[in-house]
């Protein structure tokens, strides 16, 4: 893996070979300053289901991690992530929050630029407000490395699995569906 920073990698490249910037998100601010290897995996095209995201990244949906901003009728935001085979269970997440939280629905495209920052799609669990909660789905840890948004719908980022969780202060706790 690399940061933006590592000498010896070459820079992300198109099909044609031609030098792809990489993207200045906050996502990739936080991971440098926190030392976080990464590599960036450009799109040729902007994406935003994990299936495009997949695909132009040429790695496996069961890496990919898929952030899901989630309210309750108070106005409390959670950020829930599951594989991106998995599909994500909100009565398993509101069991994982504290007393008081009410039934959870998926927060709109607008809720969810105010709140974090990113475009639907382009979500990634890293540089949140403190005030939301992130819970990750058990099986993320079990992956040794996984993907995720770099904030940018243009590029994807893939890094260490318990880098992830560290910095997005995450917990573990079964919240995806039972299949």
């Amino acid at each position: 893996m690399m940061s933006r920073d590592s000498d010896g990698f070459p820079p992300p490249t198109d099909p044609g070979g031609k030098t792809l910037s990489v993207p200045d998100t906050k996502v990739i601010s936080i991971l440098d300053a926190e030392q976080i290897d990464y590599r960036v995996l450009p799109h040729r095209e902007p994406v935003f289901t994990v299936e495009a995201a997949a695909r132009q990244r040429g790695v496996v949906k069961e890496e990919m991690v898929k952030s899901i901003l989630l309210r309750d009728k108070a106005g409390r935001y959670v950020m829930a992530c599951v594989t991106g085979v998995a599909r994500l269970d909100t009565k398993a997440v509101r069991s994982q929050l504290p007393p008081g939280w009410g039934r959870l629905q998926f927060a709109s495209a607008e809720e969810i630029l105010r709140v974090t920052g990113f475009t639907q799609g382009a979500v990634a669990p890293v540089g949140l407000p403190e005030e939301i909660p992130v819970l990750f789905d058990a099986s993320i840890a079990r992956c040794r490395k996984v993907n995720i948004s770099s904030g940018d719908p243009m590029a994807g980022l893939e890094l260490d699995t318990e880098a992830l969780i560290r910095v997005s202060g995450a917990s573990l706790a079964p919240i995806a569906q039972e299949e």
